[in-house]
């Protein structure tokens, strides 16, 4: 009897632990067009460091979840991203982007939208946590377009202790977007590329072709044309901080050859392919997409203890 009472004794300190793991606290930015809001995972740690998470491109939010035109899309990537470092004695700061979910005040008209203003808004809260005298360092960690986001807010930037490139393109945006439309007929490619050009050189295009419309309508034309300036690779050679460039080996949004050649722009950097890792962190197997797209709308499936063990060992070091 005293055995069993010591068993049950023990689980529920087990359990009392596991709950928590992570104190959750709801932070905001001030912007000129309104509030960033956004939660910093606090674990049971003295003065721990703080990892900066930034979402990839779309509606994603700070749960690494897409809620947006009737699409739902439910994985909880970043959140189980952020309980898993709290376990491991590492804050994190997770935010909705300007315009996404409890960000959505703070959303520009899309016409006066720019990427800079993304990276704005990741510097303001680089300058937040710096000054926070919780923390030890701030690292920050972008997560596919968040990547190359991130890169630009650390670029010169001594606040940052180190930077991490997880699924990050290691090419420019118009690169990517030719690569996806490669299946199409040839004429659609070459227009593709015609009005990529023009983008490039910081022309907008009038009279696009309806089937083009979603991808280049006239009002994100000044968003496409600010992103396209900027090349990954170039971008993340100014790095001056410890570099983590990672990368899943069942990715099918991001490839192996996007990992390398960031790898390639900075030979100092750390770099690790982690085995069957997908998009959005799971352990996955199989590139196939019914496959893939069961994990991608699994809240309860736990991200990669790998990427876990490599993100703690690089912040830790």
């Amino acid at each position: 009897m005293k055995q069993l009472r010591l068993i049950i004794l023990f689980s529920i300190l087990s359990l009392s632990v596991t709950v928590r793991a992570m104190e959750e606290q709801s932070v905001s930015l001030d912007t000129p067009t309104g509030k960033i809001n956004g939660k910093i995972g606090l674990p049971d740690a003295k003065k721990p460091p703080i990892v900066l998470l930034i979402a990839g491109s779309g509606p994603t939010d700070m749960d690494g979840n897409t809620n947006s035109g009737g699409f739902s899309m439910k994985n909880n990537s970043l959140k189980l991203l952020a309980e898993g470092l709290a376990q491991r004695g590492i804050a994190t700061l997770r935010f909705d982007k300007r315009g996404i979910a409890s960000s959505s005040a703070a959303t520009k008209k899309e016409r006066d939208l720019r990427f800079e203003d993304y990276v704005t808004d990741v510097q303001g809260w680089i300058d937040r946590l710096s000054e926070d005298s919780r923390f030890s360092d701030v690292f920050v960690l972008g997560h596919s377009e968040g990547s190359l986001i991130g890169m630009l807010a650390s670029v010169d930037n001594p606040k940052v202790k180190g930077f991490i490139s997880l699924a990050g393109a290691g090419r420019p945006a118009y690169d990517i977007i030719e690569e996806q439309l490669s299946g199409q007929p040839a004429e659609v490619r070459h227009l593709v590329k015609s009005i990529n050009d023009s983008l490039k050189a910081g022309k907008e295009v009038s009279n696009i072709p309806m089937g083009l419309m979603t991808l280049f309508r006239p009002s994100v034309q000044p968003y496409l044309i600010s992103w396209y300036r900027y090349n990954p690779q170039e971008v993340i050679a100014k790095l001056r901080q410890p570099v983590l460039i990672l990368q899943g080996d069942k990715d099918v949004q991001v490839s192996e050859e996007d990992a390398k050649l960031l790898k390639q722009s900075l030979p100092k950097a750390q770099f690790q392919i982690l085995k069957d890792m997908n998009h959005v962190l799971k352990t996955c197997e199989s590139v196939d997409m019914q496959v893939q797209q069961a994990t991608y709308a699994n809240p309860d499936l736990p991200v990669q203890e790998d990427l876990l063990i490599t993100i703690e060992k690089f912040v830790k070091r």
